[in-house]
C-alpha cells in the first residue's frame, strides 16, 4: 500500500487560482466516502503517477489528510490530452471490510497455437466488473491463451476460479475467441480463380452449338 501526501484547498476555487495550483505541479481533487466529509484536496501530480503506478488503476492507497490517513480507491481522474496533464481525481475513501464493484482489464499472456497457424484473436471485451473487498481486487486478470487453437472460444466462466472474488459479467460472455483467417474479397473487376477457365468452356460449348446447327 502506498501513501499519497495531499495539501488543502478551498473548495469553490476560482478558475484562476485552480490553473495556479496546476501549474505548480499540483491536481484539485476532491474525498468522499466512507466516514469522511467531502473534502477538496490537492495532490503532487509526479507523486501521484508514481503511486498509480505501483499500486495500479484499482489499489488502495493512503492518504495523508490533515496528518491522518485514509484508505482510498481512485474512482476516477480526468485528463487533458492536449496538455497532458491530469487535471481532476476523485478519491472514495473505503471500509476495507466490505465488498466494492471495480472494472478490472483482461491481460492477453503468450500466442495462442492458432495463431500460429494462421488464425485471428478476437477481442470481444477489454474487462470485466469485479465485486470483492479491495485488498482482493486484482491489478488485471491474466489469461494464458498459448493452447488456444482455431475455433476455440474463453468465456467468463472459465476465470471464475482465478481468486476470492466474484466476477459480475455473465458466464457465457466471450472474452478471447480464435477465428480462421479472413478470406480476401476479390476486387471489383478481379475474377476469382476458376471462374476463367469455367467462362471459357461455357463459351466453347455454345460455339460448338453453333456450329452444329449451321451444319444442319
Amino acid at each position: 500500500m502506498a501513501n499519497l501526501a495531499t495539501t488543502n484547498r478551498e473548495g469553490k476555487a476560482k478558475r484562476s487560482e485552480v490553473t495556479e495550483l496546476r501549474t505548480t505541479g499540483k491536481i484539485p481533487a476532491i474525498l468522499y466516502g466512507y466516514q469522511v466529509e467531502n473534502t477538496p484536496v490537492a495532490v503532487d501530480e509526479n507523486e501521484f503517477i508514481k503511486v498509480i503506478r505501483e499500486v495500479g488503476r484499482n489499489g488502495v492507497i493512503d492518504l495523508d489528510v490533515n496528518g491522518k490517513p485514509v484508505k482510498v480507491m481512485v474512482t476516477e481522474y480526468q485528463f487533458d490530452s492536449i496538455k497532458n496533464q491530469i487535471t481532476h481525481i476523485d478519491f472514495v475513501a473505503i471500509n476495507m471490510k466490505s465488498e466494492v464493484t471495480v472494472d478490472v482489464a483482461i491481460e492477453v499472456v503468450g500466442e495462442a497455437a492458432g495463431v500460429k497457424e494462421g488464425g485471428v484473436i478476437e477481442h470481444p471485451i477489454f474487462e470485466v466488473s469485479v465485486t470483492a473487498t479491495p485488498d482482493n481486487i486484482p491489478e488485471s486478470l491474466e489469461v494464458n491463451v498459448e493452447d488456444m487453437e482455431i475455433g476455440d472460444t474463453l468465456y467468463v466462466s472459465d476465470l471464475r476460479s482465478k481468486g476470492n472474488f466474484t466476477i459480475e459479467n455473465e458466464d457465457d460472455e466471450a472474452v478471447i475467441t480464435v477465428v480462421p483467417p479472413q478470406q480476401e474479397e476479390p476486387e471489383e473487376g478481379e475474377e476469382v480463380e476458376g471462374e476463367e477457365s469455367e467462362e471459357a468452356a461455357e463459351d466453347a460449348e455454345e460455339s460448338s452449338e453453333e456450329e452444329n446447327k449451321d451444319e444442319e
